[in-house]
């Protein structure tokens, strides 16, 4: 071929076999230039992985020696609302392992069965998280209802106190560490948990304030934060599972696509932004999205326009892993298409 390429609406998409119920379409799909920096010499899902395992070994290692501290004082002094915060706060430790597990199994390369990698297996973790954190609260409230049922003596306030005080430590190291962890790697699952371990430093301080109530002649008032401490965990493992099962369906910020359709507004040739999709795999953003150009236009100018395009969304959503880009006719676009679906259209 001389001279000019061949143009879009004499392309092989015309061939039997190429032609889409849109009408002509080439997919282009490209990695995101950290990738490209990165080929040869570190897979990028490898450093994301390396971080979040080392969050957790930090958040476990902290978790998991205050939960041993808090343990001995409920042996010694018979707190139950103490107790309450230990069985959570070593589930909360316990979090982290099949979060572990998610984040080594992400290091495998796709196969020919998972194309798209092991992403998801972060997802299921998540799932395991939140039935752990459930598990707790319900250990936690099952212990408070038989305390009040059964009232104790609680001794050792001074310790209980204290191993409260610990446990508020703990908690917000863990949260800091999981948080600031999870928004760099962009691991839902991850963020989920630290802002788990913050509300749990709140519970944790709730403790010593209920020592206190108790040195000053309120016995009841240890079973009461116990089964108020329960009550939080609940709250929590609503939140969690709202986020997590979001994700597991597909489900992303809802600003995304519009997000998409308005890096188009910045490339010329564009006629409109179509069928924008995205979902999350792992902490992994992938995203699709449909462009309209021209059809006198040739196919070599058709994918300058795609990479452009490319280019301009990952600049827009720098957390973008992958975008695949289908060219459509301008002129093929149906008459009657769903205005509900994100779009942005502009000459």
């Amino acid at each position: 071929m001389s001279g000019r390429s061949e143009p879009l609406g004499k392309s092989r998409m015309d061939e039997p076999g190429h032609q889409s119920h849109r009408g002509r379409t080439e997919q282009w799909r490209a990695e995101d230039s950290r990738d490209a920096h990165v080929h040869g010499v570190a897979n990028p899902v490898h450093l994301t992985t390396a971080r979040g395992l080392q969050a957790l070994k930090w958040s476990l290692g902290i978790l998991g020696i205050a939960a041993m501290v808090q343990l001995c004082v409920v042996v010694a002094s018979g707190s139950v609302a103490l107790l309450a915060d230990t069985i959570h706060n070593a589930a909360d430790a316990c979090t982290a392992i099949p979060l572990g597990i998610a984040f080594v199994l992400m290091r495998r390369t796709p196969s020919a069965r998972f194309t798209y990698g092991y992403g998801r297996v972060e997802d299921l973790a998540g799932v395991a998280i939140v039935l752990v954190i459930l598990a707790s609260a319900l250990a936690a409230g099952y212990e408070a209802v038989r305390r009040l049922i059964d009232p104790h003596p609680i001794s050792a306030l001074g310790a209980v106190g204290l191993a409260g005080a610990i446990g508020f430590l703990a908690n917000e190291a863990a949260a800091r560490i999981r948080i600031r962890t999870g928004r760099e790697i962009h691991s839902a699952a991850l963020v989920a948990d630290g802002y788990h371990a913050r509300v749990d430093a709140v519970v944790s301080l709730s403790v010593s304030a209920g020592a206190i109530a108790v040195k000053l002649g309120f016995p009841i008032a240890d079973p009461i934060i116990g089964f108020a401490i329960a009550a939080a965990i609940l709250g929590i493992v609503w939140d969690s599972a709202r986020t997590v099962f979001t994700r597991l369906l597909d489900g992303v910020e809802p600003d995304l696509a519009a997000e998409i359709c308005h890096a188009g507004e910045h490339v010329a040739g564009i006629g409109a932004v179509l069928e924008t999709r995205a979902r999350w795999l792992g902490h992994r953003l992938h995203a699709e999205a449909d462009i309209a150009v021209d059809s006198a236009l040739s196919v070599r100018e058709g994918i300058e326009i795609a990479e452009r395009f490319r280019r301009e969304v990952m600049t827009h959503l720098p957390e973008l892993a992958a975008l695949h880009v289908g060219i459509v006719d301008q002129g093929a676009q149906p008459a009657g298409a769903d205005a509900s679906r994100p779009r942005s259209r502009w000459l």
